[in-house]
Order: structure tokens, then sequence, then C-alpha cells
């Protein structure tokens, strides 16, 4: 498998690119605005704002489940980016007409850990949907590292105007940004039969209602061992994301809040420029070396190695340095490969059951993980030494479940929803 692109699929890379570049750049306009929030928090506090948000999750989940099935794929797409773009509009407007803003600021924390999912979750599903599986595996990394030049743009423009801009003006940035890839959206959906001769690829025309029952993506999710086995892999990845994450919430604390901004959005740069060079010159040349099960297994045992290190030297420089190649090699690396494992299963799972493993099994992993730090730091008094430790035992188990995913994957059958 190479990463070739070939003349035929230009238009729709480019394209697909196109988008998740204008997508995230947005969210990365919003998340270090939302995480810079967070140091004014204790750790109680955001493990119950992480509580909450799995319930939401969950709710709105199952509210998009409703949509699948009675509203035209055509239209549903583009329709959940307007609905997040008004949202923001809506945070935008209550923030400037109150004088104690604590309970708008913990809200519009937990919204966006909602949409930093849903969002890149609806694409991905719309990515699989758009490529077969033999495109997925040449461009989906290429496709990826869209998403760190995203990554470069967003987080550039809360870093150097955060204190000149304010924070609230930045959603009204990135709600405006939203809007952007819906013409992109249609766009591809004409590619798919004209360009990329995938009209055959699914059953259902794009047009088409997806139908069924608006539940059933919970239903397939627990009982398809394929669906349980990636659920079980980002659990695990939750439990690293959060632990660090923790640390360096806790490290950024004496900062003032537009201090933390920039330097929540400066990680995010790093991130991206390591994420681009990765994706763009070695994630296909991985892929096809090592195979699926050691590409999807790299990241993990990289973190395990790493929180090793933390372990003997607990000091800041490492927590953040472990923090911009964990996240620098899921967008590289994990993440194109973890979605790859979706063109295998059937439309309705792809739509109903993805959005389920991808938001509610994350965000249940987020929950758990940030209770268990928490009780490990204030309950039993751990430094951060010891929660390495912990985290490097996670990190071991996270790359023996990809290892399996990724032979699993690599069979010939159809692995879609049982009978």
């Amino acid at each position: 498998m190479t990463s070739k692109i070939e003349p035929r699929e230009l238009n729709a890379t480019l394209s697909s690119f196109l988008f998740v570049v204008i997508l995230m750049s947005a969210y990365y306009i919003l998340r270090p605005v939302r995480d810079a929030m967070a140091s004014d928090w204790s750790d109680a506090e955001v493990s119950w704002l992480w509580t909450l948000n799995f319930f939401i999750s969950t709710a709105v989940v199952a509210i998009y489940g409703i949509a699948v099935s009675r509203f035209r794929f055509q239209l549903l797409v583009p329709a959940m980016y307007a609905f997040f773009a008004l949202t923001f509009v809506a945070f935008y407007v209550a923030s400037s007409g109150v004088v104690d803003r604590t309970l708008i600021d913990k809200a519009f924390y937990v919204w966006v850990s909602v949409f930093s999912l849903f969002h890149i979750s609806i694409f991905w599903s719309f990515m699989s949907d758009l490529f077969n599986k033999e495109q997925a595996g040449r461009l989906f990394s290429i496709i990826a590292a869209g998403a760190s030049v995203g990554g470069l743009i967003g987080p550039s423009i809360p870093s150097f105007f955060s204190e000149s801009l304010g924070t609230d003006n930045l959603m009204l940035i990135a709600s405006g940004m939203l809007l952007l890839p819906i013409p992109i959206i249609f766009h591809l959906q004409s590619l798919k039969s004209s360009d990329l001769h995938n009209e055959d690829f699914v059953s259902n025309s794009s047009a088409a209602k997806i139908g069924g029952n608006p539940f059933a993506g919970f239903r397939l999710f627990f009982s398809n061992p394929y669906l349980l086995g990636i659920a079980l892999f980002i659990f695990l990845y939750t439990g690293i994301s959060s632990f660090i994450y923790f640390e360096l919430k806790n490290l950024l604390a004496e900062l003032t809040r537009a201090e933390r901004t920039a330097v929540w959005a400066q990680m995010d740069l790093a991130v991206n420029v390591l994420s681009i060079a990765t994706g763009l010159f070695a994630t296909g040349r991985i892929m096809s070396k090592f195979g699926m099960p050691m590409t999807i297994a790299l990241v993990p045992l990289l973190i395990c190695v790493g929180l090793l290190v933390i372990a003997i030297s607990p000091v800041m420089a490492v927590v953040v340095g472990l923090q911009i190649v964990r996240r620098a090699g899921n967008y590289a690396i994990t993440r194109p490969a973890r979605e790859m494992l979706f063109t295998k299963v059937d439309r309705e799972t792809r739509f109903k059951a993805k959005p389920v493993i991808d938001i509610v099994a994350y965000r249940g992993g987020d929950t758990l993980m940030a209770w268990l730090f928490t009780g490990l730091t204030q309950g039993l008094g751990l430094g951060l030494a010891a929660v390495a430790i912990v985290g490097a035992c996670i990190a071991a188990a996270w790359a023996v479940v990809g290892i399996v995913l990724g032979r699993w994957f690599e069979r010939d059958e159809q692995l879609s929803k049982p009978d």
C-alpha cells in the first residue's frame, strides 16, 4: 500500500483535505479557550464536569441516531455542523450578558468537549462512506494531515491574539468557520460516483435515509466483538490522555487564563507541526512496511516508554514533551489507522454504531479515568512518578489491544453487523 493519489481521486482528496483543515481550525480556536478554564477548578470539579459530559454525549448520540434514521443523509452531515455553529453563537451572547459567568464557563467547557469528538466522528464517518477500503489505505493518512494543518492555523489565532481579541470573540470566529465546509460536503457527495466510482460501495445512495432503528447503534455496538474491541482500544487511550491532561492542568494553575490559553495553543502548534511531517512522510510507509497490527500499536508502545521516563524524571518538560508526542502520534498514525477499521463494516454500523464508540465509549473512559486520577492523587496522595507507572501499565494494555485489532482487520472476511 502506498500513499499515491490517482488522478481521478485528486479532486476528492484535496476537497476532503480542505474540509478537515477548516473543521479543525475552528476546533483549535475553541480548544485552548476551554482548556484554560480548567485550571480555575479542582480535580474533583473537572471530574464532575467530565461525568456530566459523558451523560450529555450519550444523549446527543441517541438524538443523532434518530436523525440518521429519519433525515436524508445528503442533508444530515451539513446540518450537524450548522447546528454546532449556532450553539457557539449562543454561548457568545450568553457570556456577554452576565456578571458571574462561572456556570456559563462550565457549560461551555462541557459543550466544547462534546463537540470535540462529535465533529470529527461525523467527518470520518463521512470519509469512510466516501472512499473504499483500498482508497482509504492510500489516502486517509494524507487527509488526516489536513487535520494537523488546521491544528496549525487554528491555535495560531488564540496563541497570538487571545489577549487582544478576548476569549469571547474567539467563539464567534470559530462559529463562522464551521459554516464554511457545508458547500464542500455537497461537492464531495457528487464526486463519490463521478470521480471515485464508489456508487456501489454501499447499497444505499447518499441522498437516501439510512433508516432502521434509531437506537440500533447501541445494539450493534454491544453485539459485535469487533466494535467492542475498538471501544476498548479507545477506552485505554482515554486513560493515557486523562492522566497527562490532569497533570498539565495542575502544573499551569499559577498562570492567568490568557497565559494558559496561549500555552495550550502553543502546544497545539508543536503537536500539529509534528503531525504534518509524520502524516505526509512516515505513516504510509509505516503501514506499508509493518502492516496494521504494528501501525496501530506503535504510539501506545512509545507512550509506555515515555511514561516510564516520567516515572524516573517527573518534571514538567517531560510531561509536555510526552503530551506533544502522544497527540501528534494519535493524529498522524493511530487515528488514520483506527478510522480504517470502519471501512470493513456496513453503512448502518458506520453511521450509528461509530458515534457510540467515538463519543459515548470515549467519554465513558474519560469519566472513569478522571475519577481514577483524582483517587490516586487526592485520595491516595500519589505523586507524578507513581501515577506515571500506572499509566505505563495502561499503555502496555493499549498496545496489546491494538495488535489484536490490527490482525482482525487484516482478515479477508467482511466484518459487518451480526445476523
